[in-house]
């Protein structure tokens, strides 16, 4: 019977995805290594580790709005769902090698985004709780399925550089606010009213109080 063994051993960001995407490449070894696996279905879960690691003061700040002031981190400071992901797995014996992808966003409502986000430097311990259904030959030929056994994990500490290049290479020297509707709607006609080309002159203009105060205009929000 497979008994599997997974290991994280790079990351990287998706050159051609529409959506940014995070590959995480995985090396599978199995025991008995002469047994012929046909495929595998395999599910992960991805926790991210805040414990794992030192934060400095920006940082600390930036973090409180997950997990409150650093005073309370003793009991905060408790590892956070980043996202659920699968793959399919080909035909291998004793040992192979897939890429798990992990979808990600710059959605500021995200806890896993905030997180992310705040890190300055270092690595970001993500821990990955693997699941999922194993096909293989049995001894007399015949195909065999078995569920992959609930304590399947390991941990990989992620560069906290790998989720900002994905996200620059996506979205370049641009943040993204997501609002309510109706304050949308208000502050659509603000912008309106007051003649104003881009929204980074209308939230600088709230900002700064005066009606005076113009942000330069990029070439590509000219038509904004």
């Amino acid at each position: 019977m497979p008994d599997l063994y997974f290991q994280v051993i790079a990351v990287e960001a998706c050159a051609r995805s529409i959506v940014p995407l995070l590959k995480f490449r995985l090396r599978i070894t199995n025991t008995p290594d002469a047994e012929q696996i046909h495929s595998v279905l395999l599910a992960a879960q991805l926790q991210i580790q805040p414990a794992q690691r030192a934060y400095n003061g920006n940082e600390k700040q930036k973090l409180s709005e997950l997990f409150g002031p650093p005073e309370l981190w003793g009991q905060t400071l408790r590892n956070r769902l980043w996202a659920h992901t699968n793959t399919t797995i080909g035909a291998f014996t004793g040992e192979t090698e897939a890429v798990l992808p992990v979808p990600c966003t710059c959605d500021l409502n995200v806890g896993a985004t905030k997180y992310f986000r705040a890190l300055e430097d270092g690595e970001a311990s993500v821990l990955f709780l693997f699941s999922g259904s194993v096909f293989y030959a049995a001894p007399d030929g015949r195909l065999q399925v078995t569920p992959i056994s609930w304590n399947k994990e390991c941990v990989y500490r992620m560069s906290a550089n790998a989720w900002r290049e994905l996200m620059e290479r996506h979205y370049p020297n641009t943040e993204w606010v997501s609002l309510r509707r109706d304050i949308f709607e208000q502050l659509h006609r603000y912008k309106r009213e007051h003649g104003l080309v881009t929204w980074e002159e209308t939230v600088g203009q709230l900002l700064t109080g005066s009606g005076e105060t113009r942000m330069p205009v990029r070439p590509e929000e000219a038509v904004a």
